[in-house]
């Protein structure tokens, strides 16, 4: 219990000196206030946020167009990673394509986005998406190719289908390499939402932040930049468990030496 403690301090204390300097910065005039806002000031606003009901409204639309966004790259880039690492013809064929469009950056297609999307909700969920689904891709590609030959042909050996193989041998050993890749992933669509969210949107954290910007309410901007953050940690700590609720057999892999 005591080291328990101690751990959950000393991971902590390192935040708790950040927030004591932030506020120290703007009130003792070494910052000015007007630019940054201290934390005190910024929780007041999340408070006001709270109590005007438009909190939730916002985090709601952030949520909902992230996690839209990071399935369909988690289910696409999955499927087509899993083809691409499995078939060595079927990569070759498709690789170059995807290579030329892996360079292309989410916020460059901007224009091709509203031009065949609108400034709906469409165009948004591409853009989270389309950055959220290469890091998916690759480390699932990756993850096959790394699967220990012998583990496949010991499999096969004893008389296992292929399919077997596939989803017995292949995924489970294919599937730490996988999970990294999607939780590369969930932090991807939290950048990019706050780009998707410049397109038309009248709510969401990203439009929180942008407008108070706008409209110089800064504590309410830093606060929207801290709420995206808190989205963040939250999505990335759901993964997480996720992850170890999915390939618990490795933790008997671990030495203790």
């Amino acid at each position: 219990m005591l080291q328990t403690l101690r751990r959950g301090l000393e991971r902590s204390a390192c935040i708790v000196l950040f927030l004591a300097v932030w506020e120290l910065l703007p009130r003792a005039g070494w910052v000015n206030p007007a630019f940054l806002s201290p934390p005190s000031d910024v929780v007041r606003a999340i408070a006001t946020l709270v109590d005007n009901g438009q909190l939730w409204k916002h985090v709601t639309a952030s949520l909902q167009r992230s996690l839209v966004g990071l399935l369909l790259a988690i289910t696409s880039g999955v499927g087509l990673g899993l083809l691409m690492g499995a078939i060595q013809r079927f990569e070759a064929f498709v690789d170059p394509l995807l290579q030329l469009f892996r360079q292309v950056s989410a916020f460059a297609l901007f224009p091709v986005f509203l031009l065949f999307l609108g400034i709906g909700e469409s165009s948004k969920v591409a853009i989270i998406f389309w950055a959220a689904f290469w890091p998916v891709l690759l480390n699932t590609i990756g993850g096959v190719k790394q699967v220990d030959k012998l583990l496949v042909h010991s499999a096969l050996s004893m008389g296992a289908s292929r399919s077997y193989i596939f989803f017995r041998v292949v995924l489970p050993a294919a599937s730490p390499s996988i999970f990294t890749g999607i939780r590369l992933a969930g932090a991807y669509s939290i950048t990019a939402l706050v780009a998707a969210e410049m397109i038309g949107a009248h709510a969401g954290l990203g439009f929180l932040t942008l407008n108070a910007q706008e409209i110089f309410q800064i504590p309410t901007m830093y606060a929207g930049i801290l709420l995206l953050a808190m989205l963040g940690l939250g999505l990335n700590y759901a993964l997480a468990l996720i992850e170890s609720r999915l390939t618990g057999w490795r933790k008997g892999l671990e030495f203790h030496g």
